[in-house]
């Protein structure tokens, strides 16, 4: 239920990053802070670019999205994938998070220049990413995404 207006909430996250460490502990941390979204992960880009328009075999989204994006992946990594959405007429208002280990001042200001919502380091989201949890909760339930 959304805490605000008391309707369920119309959100799923995308996390996509490659390293099922990080992944897993995201995903527990969401479960323990009650974070009241869906969520469906993708291990690259490319993954997430058919997820995002409906191409996956096996993963669908029925809601709008919010991406939690790594940057440094292998196949499609986390630029490429952001091109590719604000190219893509379809998905370019896509709401994006960087969530990486990258503390780089030239990430950052690349993220930014590809309209990114915000950037996170993981390193700085928490012990067990309660942060971030906590974060993406109070976010999914204020807005009304594209």
């Amino acid at each position: 239920m959304n805490e605000l207006s008391g309707d369920p909430l119309d959100c799923t996250v995308l996390l996509v990053d490659d390293d099922d460490v990080a992944v897993e502990g995201v995903l527990r941390s969401f479960r323990k802070h009650e974070v009241p979204c869906r969520t469906l992960t993708a291990g690259d880009g490319a993954e997430a670019l058919a997820i995002l328009r409906g191409q996956h075999g096996q993963k669908r989204l029925d809601t709008p999205a919010v991406v939690l994006l790594d940057i440094n992946m292998p196949g499609m990594d986390g630029f490429q994938f952001l091109e590719a959405v604000r190219a893509d007429a379809a998905l370019k208002r896509t709401v994006i998070f960087i969530l990486s280990t990258s503390a780089r001042d030239q990430d950052r200001a690349h993220a930014y220049d590809e309209h990114v919502a915000g950037y996170m380091v993981k390193s700085a989201v928490g012990p067990q990413f309660a942060l971030l949890a906590e974060f993406v909760r109070k976010y999914a339930c204020t807005q009304q995404l594209p």
